[in-house]
């Protein structure tokens, strides 16, 4: 019998929330070398996390029906890159950080608002939350503790840039604290309730729709973390940093699987 996964909720909205309003109630922002570090691990372990374990697992899953589509399962990956880069080019963009910094090295400490664009940066931020939350919510409904963990890591270990990120964002944006504490609660519950709700509407699914869901959000996994990477990559001045940081969170990650792997805590559902 499968199990809600209310730990994962709980300490996922704890960790955007203190990540979220750290810069709101701090001068942490001042150091964004700290957060480029923290993002290009992150997007190292999402990287590895979605080509070791929720495409795998997602395609396992979904490919178990008799006469499987093939061109079924890569369709469900691309529509979550897809949804990702529609949304990027739309302007309800996911990478706040490199904006607000681009305003800063540009006027110096004038704020530069953006009317709705600043509502629809929140709200695409806490989209790719809710995905975050599919992610999880569909890992748990397959009844794979070491799965579930697994991809409840990597959502957690770039959830603290993220909200932070976001708490940037905000300040920059709201002339009022309260209004930047509103769009860090926001986001913060996004991926909470939407792993809730993923796991009590799929876990009456057939496993096939299952798989499709996590290879969807697989697809969302990779967009994020190669476009929010790419920049420092392409830059001759930080390009060797950011892959080195990028390598690093795939080595934790692998390094973690395998041991896992090696001590049996990795026992599929098939």
């Amino acid at each position: 019998m499968t199990t809600a996964p209310f730990f994962y909720a709980a300490l996922t909205l704890i960790i955007a929330l203190i990540g979220g309003l750290i810069p709101v109630f701090s001068k942490v922002k001042d150091d964004p070398a700290r957060l480029k570090m923290l993002s290009g691990i992150a997007a190292g372990i999402i990287i590895a996390s979605a080509l070791m374990v929720v495409i795998p697992e997602g395609y396992e899953l979904a490919s178990g029906e008799e006469h499987t589509n093939e061109l079924l399962l890569g369709g469900a990956i691309l529509a979550g890159f897809l949804l990702m880069l529609i949304l990027e080019g739309s302007g309800i963009g996911h990478a706040v950080h490199e904006e607000h910094h681009d305003h800063d090295h540009a006027h110096g400490h004038e704020h530069v608002h953006h009317g709705n664009g600043g509502w629809m940066l929140v709200f695409g931020l806490s989209l790719h939350a809710a995905t975050d939350g599919v992610a999880i919510g569909a890992a748990a409904a397959t009844g794979s503790i070491a799965v579930t963990a697994t991809v409840a890591f990597a959502v957690l270990i770039h959830k603290a840039p993220a909200a932070f990120s976001l708490g940037v964002f905000s300040l920059h944006e709201r002339t009022n604290r309260n209004d930047s504490i509103r769009d860090v609660v926001v986001f913060s519950l996004a991926t909470p309730l939407m792993m809730l709700v993923a796991f009590y509407a799929l876990s009456d699914l057939e496993t096939h729709l299952i798989g499709l869901a996590m290879l969807f959000s697989a697809g969302t996994f990779l967009y994020v973390a190669t476009v929010d990477t790419l920049p420092d990559i392409h830059n001759p001045e930080t390009g060797r940093k950011a892959m080195l940081y990028v390598l690093l969170g795939v080595v934790i990650l692998s390094v973690l699987l395998f041991v896992a792997d090696a001590s049996g805590l990795i026992a599929h559902t098939h």
